[in-house]
């Protein structure tokens, strides 16, 4: 159960581009938000910093803050034949920072805060995909001092420190609803075959009690586990350069680079739906287990005894590799009103191949984990438009199609992914002529999709030589989802 448990926890802990896809969010900045989140080939004073620090060294201020605020929500359906559940999520709020700084004329530099991702799931404690997530909760905070060179009146070049850090709660079952059940008709099914019709018979007075107490949580989780984890500081850099090509086009391209994120300690929590009557029900099982095992000699393949490890009196330890991000760009300007860019997006999650968790204290050790993951690299392609309306106000609107890494038979409520498309619109009001006051809306939704995700019976793992029908069970069915984000920023600059 151990493999379990970490397995659930750190598939999702890193809280950046990997382990996260399903919660990356397009709230960098408020402006570029309403256009679809583009940003590689235009020119956005301090927010290029996120986009492309080359854009930085354009700055025509000394000074240029911006400053925003996100709320998501998002919302996922869960169906299969007549059953379907909703999600009951937690609004994000994502923020940013930036401050850039003209050194010289052709230099600048300055320092970015922004949360690339984050988000929430709630499915609830008695679903029936408890035993792959009940909820989580994901955070992550991205810290970036920058410089940007302009080399010429054409060519800028930049490059920024990248420190990323964040923390993850995940509620997961170790023991979800009709696993209990699940196991005893497999002890039953074991004794029809292993022992004499007679001697079957004769346990069944002792089974029978037993069967009806594990039915109490048929349609519930018998236990659970919170896992709390921190993902340490991690560096990385983000590069870009810019070109303008005329006084109308202008081309960029960045790239962010992988990280590999390292979880050095996680904790765990139990809990119970009624741990009284679970202790309780234990040790009848494990005594029923005792006997059965002393008349057979062991011969009915069933474990010595079945219970819930002390999980919380171990930690865990991981590393993950963080997709790397290269972007292309180009904008136009066909005139002093109107901007239109476009951009492609390709993210390098096939570096997320597998996830290998390893216990300590050495007593744990045995229940070191490597788990295939199999993403493949993705792009996401992006449109937006601005027009300048009056010399006070700024209309935009952009959309973008975002690709799922995520085959089929790896598809798990965790995190739902599924091809994505976003619609955008916002605008810009300068009540004052060095203040904006920017505002957007985004409307994302997800092409729902058919999907399945396997894993082991966790009180099964305990049985040697156990037939393949019993090891293993998938959960499948169609996911649907669609999120909401309003945002409202303020920039100002001197």
């Amino acid at each position: 159960m151990n493999k379990f448990i970490a397995f659930a926890c750190l598939s999702l802990l890193p809280g950046t581009y990997a382990a996260a896809e399903g919660f990356q969010i397009n709230a960098q900045s408020t402006k570029q938000a309403g256009m679809g989140h583009v940003g590689t080939a235009m020119k956005l004073g301090a927010e290029s910093m996120h986009f492309n620090p080359a854009g930085l060294a354009f700055m025509d201020k000394t000074v240029d803050l911006s400053v925003g605020l996100s709320g998501v929500f998002s919302h996922l359906k869960y169906q299969k034949d007549s059953y379907s559940i909703d999600s009951d999520n937690k609004p994000g709020t994502p923020l940013y920072l930036y401050a850039g700084f003209k050194i010289y004329d052709n230099l600048a530099a300055g320092i970015a805060f922004n949360t690339p991702y984050g988000s929430s799931v709630t499915w609830g404690e008695n679903w029936k995909g408890a035993h792959l997530v009940q909820e989580i909760a994901l955070k992550a905070y991205n810290i970036q001092p920058t410089i940007s060179w302009r080399i010429t009146d054409k060519l800028s070049i930049g490059a920024g420190l990248m420190m990323d850090f964040g923390n993850i709660q995940l509620s997961r079952a170790l023991i979800g609803p009709g696993e209990l059940t699940y196991m005893a008709n497999y002890m039953q099914n074991a004794l029809s075959e292993k022992l004499p019709a007679q001697m079957v018979e004769a346990m069944k007075p002792m089974l029978a009690p037993l069967v009806k107490e594990f039915s109490v949580y048929d349609d519930a989780s018998a236990a659970s586990a919170l896992l709390e984890g921190d993902a340490g500081v991690r560096f990385g850099f983000n590069i870009g350069a810019m070109y303008d090509i005329n006084d109308k086009f202008t081309v960029g391209v960045s790239y962010r680079s992988k990280i590999t994120a390292k979880v050095k300690e996680g904790e765990v929590d139990l809990k119970y739906a009624n741990e009284e009557h679970f202790t309780s029900m234990l040790e009848q099982v494990n005594k029923l287990l005792q006997t059965v095992n002393s008349m057979t000699g062991g011969n009915a393949n069933l474990p010595s005894s079945i219970g819930i490890p002390p999980l919380n009196t171990g930690t865990f330890s991981a590393e993950l590799p963080l997709a790397s991000n290269l972007n292309f760009g180009v904008t136009y300007k066909p005139n002093r009103d109107w901007t239109v860019s476009g951009e492609v997006q390709w993210v390098g999650w096939g570096a997320y191949d597998a996830l290998d968790v390893h216990f300590s204290p050495s007593s744990l050790s045995g229940y070191d984990i490597h788990a295939d993951k199999k993403y493949h690299n993705s792009c996401i392609y992006r449109l937006g438009t601005q027009y300048a309306a009056t010399h006070r106000l700024d209309v935009r609107l952009g959309s973008y199609f975002d690709m799922s890494p995520v085959d089929d038979d790896y598809l798990n409520p965790e995190t739902p992914s599924m091809n994505k498309w976003g619609i955008t619109a916002g605008c810009s009001f300068r009540p004052l002529e060095h203040l904006s006051v920017d505002f957007s809306f985004s409307y994302v939704t997800g092409f729902g999709r058919d999907g399945s995700y396997t894993d082991e019976y966790m009180l099964m793992k305990t049985i040697q030589n156990l037939p393949e029908q019993y090891k293993q069970r998938t959960f499948g069915g169609h996911y649907s989802a669609y999120a909401l984000m309003p945002a409202i920023g303020i920039s100002y600059s001197f």
